[in-house]
């Protein structure tokens, strides 16, 4: 069983920098891929980043790949999503999720999710 709560969203302007935290609950964090996913209005959820256990593999979609970063620190049960040169484009709620998968961007594959965090980017 793992809990999930994200933070750090907000309203920025094109070009600026945020970094979004996602707190786990649980003794096994450390066993779980962690993943990143947003939802824009209007649109199906989409996979953004995801990082294996060990924080040794990461996966990036093409849109945000060399401008976000996702790492984590299992000794503080915290994972991270690094954004920076936001775009408007990259307006959507985000959503931190674990489960214990490899290598996929699949969001059936996810057991576990948090509530959502809201990135808004102006022009």
């Amino acid at each position: 069983q793992v809990q999930l709560l994200e933070s750090g969203g907000g309203l920025v302007q094109t070009g600026d920098s945020l970094r979004l935290s996602c707190v786990a609950s649980g003794r096994t964090f450390s066993t779980y891929t962690m993943g990143w996913f947003r939802q824009a209005p209007g649109k199906e959820r989409e996979c953004v980043a995801t990082v294996s256990g060990s924080g040794t593999f990461t996966y990036y979609a093409d849109s945000v790949k060399g401008r976000f970063t996702i790492s984590r620190d299992n000794a503080k049960n915290t994972g991270y999503l690094q954004m920076n040169s936001l775009k408007p484009e990259d307006t959507a709620v985000y959503f931190c999720a674990a489960g214990r998968v490899s290598g996929t961007s699949s969001e059936y594959a996810y057991a576990y999710w948090g509530q959502g965090t809201q990135v808004t980017v102006s022009s």
